[in-house]
């Protein structure tokens, strides 16, 4: 019968480090996420992207008590209406966005400020399935480590809002020259409606599409109301967001 080969020495070595970098690699993924709870992310992939392309990088980083609660607002009303609600995945957006793949053959965003913000912070912007992996992964993470109030406040001074404009200070200051504590409604919903474009809107001389778009975004915003980042209000939206999830389910049975 013959002898099995025993791995050499080298072998084992090899995949003595292999193992040792897989570990250290994701001991650091959770490591940063739980740092950038308290300390502010320096700079983003599309930053440095960005900077190649020649584009600035102007940014001014503001805590969420020095931005306008408009911008936050406006944020839900367009982006995620049940961000207080969900736990980083919006399944009834998801169900929506497959429906419109499949029968307009459109396709639609059914990411969260969550995912957005994974996705800013620690990835690259360039859509993929490992990147998408990656996103889930992440977005887990600051919806553990991070809470609501956090996870708006970066995502406030991180998302890119113009040409080399990063933030809500930029931003204000660019486009309004003016704080982003002092954005009232109506320019909060113009800044946020360039949000899918914003290499090419400005929401200082918003085109005919932007107005509409940050119109019906003002309307939405006083129908959802000013969000409290309390356990007691998060609480009440989770409760919310289960009884619609609950009649989303129940609609599609009676669809079946």
């Amino acid at each position: 019968m013959a002898k099995k080969k025993k791995k050499t020495p080298k072998k084992r070595s090899f995949w003595r480090v292999f193992g040792k970098v897989v570990l250290a690699i994701f001991i650091l993924s959770i490591l940063f996420p739980i740092a950038y709870r308290w300390i502010n992310p320096p700079v983003t992939y599309l930053m440095l992207k960005r900077k190649v392309q020649g584009y600035p990088i102007e940014k001014k980083w503001k805590p969420i008590e020095e931005i306008s609660p408009y911008m936050y607002r406006a944020a839900i009303a367009s982006e995620d209406n049940y961000f207080m609600g969900h736990r980083g995945f919006d399944v009834i957006a998801i169900d929506q966005a497959v429906k419109e793949r499949e029968t307009r053959g459109r396709k639609r965003g059914a990411s969260t400020i969550s995912q957005q913000t994974a996705k800013n912070v620690f990835l690259w912007p360039k859509s993929s399935w490992i990147r998408k992996g990656f996103e889930v992964y992440y977005t887990f993470l600051i919806e553990t480590f991070w809470g609501k109030e956090r996870i708006m406040e970066v995502y406030l001074n991180v998302i890119e809002m113009g040409p080399g404009i990063y933030g809500a200070e930029a931003a204000a200051q660019h486009y309004f020259h003016c704080s982003a504590k002092s954005l009232n409604a109506h320019q909060a919903a113009l800044i946020t409606a360039c949000y899918p474009s914003p290499l090419k809107r400005n929401p200082a001389k918003p085109s005919g599409y932007v107005s509409h778009q940050a119109s019906v975004i003002q309307g939405r915003m006083a129908k959802y109301g000013t969000p409290k980042f309390t356990d007691e209000y998060i609480k009440g939206c989770r409760e919310r967001y289960k009884k619609a999830v609950k009649k989303w389910e129940a609609k599609k049975k009676k669809q079946r």
